[in-house]
């Protein structure tokens, strides 16, 4: 299939043509006479550049390298640029297979009558941008520096949009969760009061028995990436079959009795931050993240809201480590020494910091290492300065803290919309198989 050149490459075609009419000789013969060429040519090796072979054509749909290459250049910018080449070769073929699938939903999307708005699909463009704290036209820019495009964030986020609209219209409508079965949900969190609850992250993998080994394999790949640093959320967006792959793979506050029993157990034996699987659930396996922990229906002292003041200095360039230390040496004497907020924007003053108020601070979202400080602080009281010789150091007074209140069970209409979520993910498993089975594949 044929593309039309892009704006760069018509121009450097009109260059060319122009340098090759100044070098035209008086009697008009082009120099290529002297090359003595065939007049009949006839090229070996590689093909015209703006002509893109399809790598495969769903249902008349095709999916090109450069798709290929421009979605996996995501994946890769969210793990740092560190991907073995071997592992970038396996995330090809994920990243065909993913391409493949979001084709397949926007097909039956439109079969369906359900088309998403251009405006739509840049609206949430948008918000991506602003999840990076870039402007629109800044993020395009930065997409392409990373070998990326807005166009293949946006046919994402298009495929995203529009399952989750034909599932709403196709799927929930059908799936019902009796009141007894919420109720019964609802005795079993009562019971477990006080024990824990988990924020987890997940990426499932659908198997049948013939696959079933490869895709395990698969998902120990996975989980070895991660571990060298690779971005879970990232791999959750290209390689989980759930619906949460959109947030990537993020399951939200569950409770062992909101789990199939094998992630409840998994779960139960992880610690914070530690990713654990392949492991075995019906259809298939999962990886999950054990992103936080928290204990049922009792408050949790992370919860709590902080008004804080923020005081920091910063290093002129060429300050080495050792004139670091004595001035932040000095910058925590001097706030050590903070009587309560009311002094810190004098203290400040003198030291020559800037003084910032934080209100409605979540101790949870903070770093670990200060959540654990904070929360042993009492009103007035300052950190020991923290920071680097690049970025400064810094000191946070405590100035208010809001203690939360008892977790309540969540309510019967939660509960209920979580259940109907899950049941509504593996009838869309089902859908996807289904509409796998039925497509006209061709591939190149």
């Amino acid at each position: 299939m044929k593309f039309r050149a892009p704006a760069v490459a018509v121009m450097m075609a009109c260059l060319a043509s122009s340098t090759i009419a100044q070098t035209v000789g008086d009697d008009g013969d082009m120099p290529s006479a002297a090359l003595d060429l065939p007049k009949d040519m006839t090229f070996f090796g590689k093909s015209d550049p703006n002509v893109r072979k399809a790598t495969a054509v769903i249902n008349g749909t095709i999916i090109t390298g450069t798709d290929i290459d421009q979605r996996l250049a995501l994946i890769v910018a969210a793990n740092g640029g560190k991907v073995a080449d071997e592992e970038r070769e396996r995330l090809r073929l994920q990243v065909l297979r993913n391409l493949i699938d979001e084709t397949l939903q926007i097909q039956e999307a439109a079969a369906n009558d359900i088309k998403i708005d251009k405006a739509e699909i840049d609206d949430s463009y948008n918000r991506v941008a602003a999840n990076f704290r870039q402007s629109p036209e800044q993020f395009s820019v930065y997409l392409r520096q990373q070998g990326s495009s807005p166009a293949s964030i946006k046919r994402q986020i298009e495929g995203e949009l529009a399952w989750s609209r034909l599932l709403r219209r196709n799927v929930q409508p059908f799936v019902n969760v009796g009141e007894e079965e919420v109720k019964s949900v609802v005795d079993r969190l009562n019971a477990a009061k006080g024990t824990d609850e988990f924020r987890i992250g997940e990426i499932y993998l659908s198997a049948s028995p013939e696959n079933a080994q490869q895709i395990s394999a698969n998902a120990h790949n996975i989980i070895e990436q991660i571990q060298k640093g690779g971005s879970f959320q990232a791999y959750a967006r290209q390689f989980s079959e759930a619906s949460t792959a959109a947030v990537g793979g993020d399951l939200g506050w569950v409770r062992p009795a909101q789990l199939p029993d094998e992630l409840a157990q998994a779960a139960g034996g992880m610690q914070v931050g530690q990713i654990a699987g392949p492991v075995p659930v019906p259809g298939g396996f999962s990886i999950i993240y054990l992103m936080d922990k928290r204990q049922v229906l009792t408050a949790d002292p992370r919860d709590a809201l902080m008004s804080l003041k923020q005081l920091s200095i910063n290093f002129a360039p060429g300050t080495n480590r050792e004139q670091a230390t004595t001035k932040a040496s000095a910058f925590a004497n001097a706030t050590q020494q903070i009587k309560g907020c009311g002094a810190a924007n004098d203290v400040g003053r003198s030291l020559g910091a800037d003084v910032v108020d934080n209100d409605n601070v979540k101790v949870r979202d903070l770093p670990p290492q200060l959540q654990e400080m904070l929360l042993k602080l009492q009103i007035g009281e300052a950190t020991p300065p923290f920071g680097s010789v690049a970025e400064g150091v810094r000191v946070l007074v405590l100035c208010g803290r809001d203690d939360p209140q008892s977790a309540g069970t969540p309510s019967f209409e939660q509960i209920q919309a979580q259940m109907e979520d899950d049941r509504v993910n593996k009838r869309a498993r089902i859908y996807l198989r289904d509409l796998r089975r039925d497509a006209v594949i061709d591939y190149n």
